[in-house]
């Protein structure tokens, strides 16, 4: 019997190159249109709720802050059984939804696109219909809420429909919203050569499916956690740090990472959150790889006024901000005091918290031990100072 060569065994089947593309183009098609349908119905779903909550006002506008009364208690119940994603602005911007797209409209913008019947109007006749009715949003729900921030009605229903003409990425729709796209069209000469040149895309408009997966939107509306680092590194500072901050006593007190949040339009994420038990207060924690900016204090000072507003409980004090930048060789830290309300408490603060060349120090520490460990791990020879 002829024994088979090992090299006719381990060839690759005919056609095999064609085979695997196929397979990956066949698979990114699948997880966009999955991100497609998530986002279609999350958008049908926020548009229902507030088709409700607007007919629910009317119904019971005898007093003026009725309306008000009714987001408020929906924002309470449904926050605490969905958890993120229902407080009192996102329903406001629901019933500002549905106030901007009503059912005529809503069903003129697909008109041409979709051959389907379905009567958005009957999605509250049962939860599922919005399942049916969701063909009729096109556009993410990210888009909405970038579209409902353009104040004037003519631009918003300009930048609506380039985004469905061209098939505009969410980035893309918001750089021509920044970039006064509608405006500058307005005014030149030659708008079609304008607005030909809107329709080719850049490099950084592009998203993958993973990237409309991980909108914030739709991570909030599927109650998923939403912890990522920008890096390993900063990964990795951030778990170091944790550890060191705990390690210093009984006076820190964990309570997330991560931590998400959004003002008005825009997401951001705090890198740590403690509680200090002798202080009273909530210590922030921003964390930068590069050098100390002006920028990085205000956007510091930004969470300060959020975390004071809807984060502090009435007996606490108020929060207090660390921003530590771990620029190779350069780390450090500043605290952010001056948001307190009188000397007094700021010093106290500045007594009780640990020194900020401490903990810089030990962010520097922590980065060299970060980077020569992955350097070992990787074989890169050791510089003689390494070792």
């Amino acid at each position: 019997m002829k024994k088979r060569s090992v090299s006719a065994v381990t060839k690759e089947p005919d056609n095999y190159d064609a085979i695997r593309a196929g397979i990956v183009n066949l698979l990114n098609a699948a997880k966009a249109a999955s991100a497609r349908s998530v986002n279609a119905v999350m958008t049908a779903a926020y548009w229902e709720i507030g088709r409700r909550i607007v007919e629910q006002e009317q119904g019971g506008a005898a007093r003026a802050n009725y309306g008000d009364e009714l987001i408020r208690q929906l924002a309470g119940d449904l926050s605490a059984q969905f958890g993120r994603g229902f407080g009192v602005v996102n329903l406001s911007q629901m019933k500002r939804f549905f106030l901007t797209w009503p059912d005529k409209k809503i069903l003129q913008t697909v008109s041409e696109k979709s051959p389907k019947s379905h009567s958005i109007s009957k999605v509250h006749e049962s939860p599922s219909q919005a399942l049916v009715v969701s063909d009729h949003f096109p556009l993410p729900w990210s888009a909405y809420v970038r579209l409902l921030a353009v104040k004037n009605p003519e631009a918003r229903i300009f930048y609506e429909a380039e985004a469905l003409r061209h098939g505009w990425s969410v980035r893309q729709l918001d750089r021509q919203i920044q970039s006064q796209f509608y405006e500058r069209t307005a005014l030149s000469r030659n708008k079609a050569a304008l607005l030909e040149k809107a329709a080719h895309a850049e490099p950084s408009d592009a998203m993958t499916p993973e990237e409309a997966i991980k909108d914030p939107f739709v991570l909030e509306f599927l109650d998923l956690k939403d912890q990522y680092s920008e890096s390993e590194l900063e990964e990795a500072l951030i778990g170091h740090l944790t550890d060191f901050l705990l390690e210093l006593g009984d006076d820190f007190a964990f309570v997330g990472r991560q931590r998400r949040l959004r003002i008005d339009d825009a997401w951001f994420r705090i890198d740590l959150i403690f509680f200090h038990r002798r202080l009273r207060c909530l210590v922030i924690i921003d964390l930068k790889v590069g050098k100390f900016s002006y920028a990085d204090a205000g956007q510091m000072h930004l969470y300060l006024n959020y975390a004071r507003e809807y984060w502090v409980k009435p007996e606490e004090n108020p929060p207090v901000g660390l921003i530590l930048c771990a620029e190779k060789g350069g780390a450090e830290a500043h605290y952010a005091l001056d948001n307190l309300p009188n000397k007094v408490l700021a010093a106290e603060y500045q007594t009780i918290l640990p020194d900020e060349k401490l903990i810089a120090r030990e962010l520097e520490k922590s980065r060299r031990e970060l980077e020569l460990r992955k350097r070992i791990s990787t074989g890169v020879p050791l510089a003689a100072a390494d070792k």
